[in-house]
């Protein structure tokens, strides 16, 4: 009765277009009442979800970003990306993916980083003969690689979200609890390394099969600019890049922890954009704070919400009839993670990303540990698909972002994403189904296996 009650009110708040925090809280309620649980129980489950130290890395990283973003430091980028590929065919496109991808590493946001990078790539790319179309397919696509860098946030709130799920991990005798943010951190390097070069194939396959840049002189490349040019640029470009650096060394030495990190980050934006660069002032300041701070009562609105909504779960013993229910259908891992993948995307379609991880997790991650794939390997396998769908319609949040600022519609868009959903999909299958290509950087720095 409580499981039907939770779904139905859920599903019913969803459809009448209440956000998804609240329509969470309001179903929860509901459901606390129909199970006469007290009312003060809830908000007790979620104050105390919110209430974790290790969340002061969420506004510490998100106003890191905001600071990177109105600091100008994506211009000095876009610079050292185009000084380096824009002289191969369809090098401005190429550039845009070097650029989004290493300000992803800086923002940790898809959205910022599409924000940030569109406004300056997307014009410039169809003022140089570029369809509007694969501008705007290049930068969305090559931001995504922001949601698995050290910077995101997203990876605490899956570490968050992973914290109540303990079991062993199928096929060993290895009892797992939770996750490291840490090891979270370093498993999505490799997958962004090998999602920037899939990226560069798809944007120069479709720069030659379409034929762009299509100039009035007729010339499809320019001329290169030199290794000093490079040089230059790069070392301009170089300060704004350290942030990421600094996180992973002060983590890897045991300085501090992810949580002093993000402090850390936001003290070496701070001068760096009002220091060393001097394009930082109090009105972008205030502006960069009030983004922050917005962004983060979200955030932290969500992950209240879903305490309540894990208490519920766990009450009715969701998780476990979930797994029940899917073994029933396979035993098979390749197939059982799959059937993960196409729930996870399919649900990243229509909710934002910090909503899929706090509701997905808690359901998928037992099952997934049954059957052999790791807390930290799941993690990566939940963000790959929760980036993918701020990319697919109907919500598709940076899709958005990006159409209204190259001025396309998302039909036209979605004529020519093959490419660029190949590309994501391919390395999803690597990272799903090979599980030492996200492990082997963590296992390697720990000495001793991460799962």
């Amino acid at each position: 009765m409580a499981l039907t009650v939770l779904c139905i009110t859920f599903v019913l708040f969803l459809l009448l277009g209440v956000p998804v925090a609240f329509s969470i809280a309001l179903s929860c309620i509901i459901t606390y009442a129909v199970e006469g649980f007290p009312l003060e129980l809830a908000f007790q489950n979620m104050i105390s979800g919110m209430n974790v130290f290790s969340f002061l890395a969420i506004p510490f990283f998100i106003f890191s970003g905001e600071l990177m973003l109105h600091g100008g430091i994506a211009a000095k980028i876009v610079t050292f990306a185009k000084d380096l590929m824009g002289h191969w065919r369809g090098g401005l496109g190429m550039a845009n993916v070097v650029a989004c991808t290493i300000f992803g590493g800086v923002s940790g946001s898809p959205v910022a980083d599409v924000s940030a990078m569109g406004g300056v790539m997307i014009p410039m790319m169809k003022e140089e003969g570029y369809s509007a179309d694969y501008a705007v397919n290049v930068t969305t696509h090559a931001s995504l690689a922001g949601a698995l860098m050290p910077t995101s946030h997203n990876l605490i709130i899956y570490s968050f979200a992973a914290s109540s799920c303990s079991g062993v991990l199928g096929g060993t005798d290895i009892m797992i609890k939770g996750v490291s943010i840490g090891d979270m951190m370093f498993a999505g390097l490799m997958p962004v390394v090998v999602l920037l070069i899939c990226m560069l194939a798809a944007a120069y396959y479709e720069a030659v099969k379409y034929g762009f840049p299509i100039r009035a002189d007729g010339k499809k490349t320019t001329p290169f600019a030199g290794w000093n040019a490079i040089l230059h640029s790069f070392i301009a470009a170089l300060p704004g890049m350290f942030v990421v650096a600094i996180i992973l060394g002060c983590i890897v030495s045991g300085i501090c922890t992810a949580t002093e990190a993000a402090g850390i980050a936001v003290t070496y934006s701070l001068l760096l954009t009002f220091v060393f660069y001097r394009t930082m002032n109090w009105e972008k300041l205030v502006k960069a704070a009030a983004k922050a701070a917005k962004t983060t009562g979200v955030v932290l609105l969500l992950i209240g919400v879903s305490a309540m909504f894990q208490f519920i779960m766990a009450i009715l013993e969701i998780p476990d009839k979930t797994a029940e229910a899917m073994l029933g259908a396979t035993t098979n891992p390749y197939i059982m993670f799959f059937l993960i993948n196409l729930i996870l995307f399919l649900l990243g379609t229509f909710m934002d990303m910090a909503s899929t991880i706090l509701i997905c997790t808690p359901l998928f991650l037992p099952l997934a540990m049954q059957m052999g794939m790791g807390p930290v390997q799941f993690g990566i396998v939940m963000l790959l698909n929760c980036a993918l769908g701020l990319n697919t319609p109907p919500v598709g949040t940076t899709q958005f972002v990006g159409c209204a600022i190259g001025g396309v519609s998302v039909e036209e868009v979605m004529r020519t994403i093959l490419p660029f959903y190949g590309a994501l999909f391919a390395v999803m299958a690597v990272v799903t189904y090979v599980p030492w290509f996200s492990l082997w950087i963590p296992t390697m720095l720990k000495g001793v296996p991460v799962f």
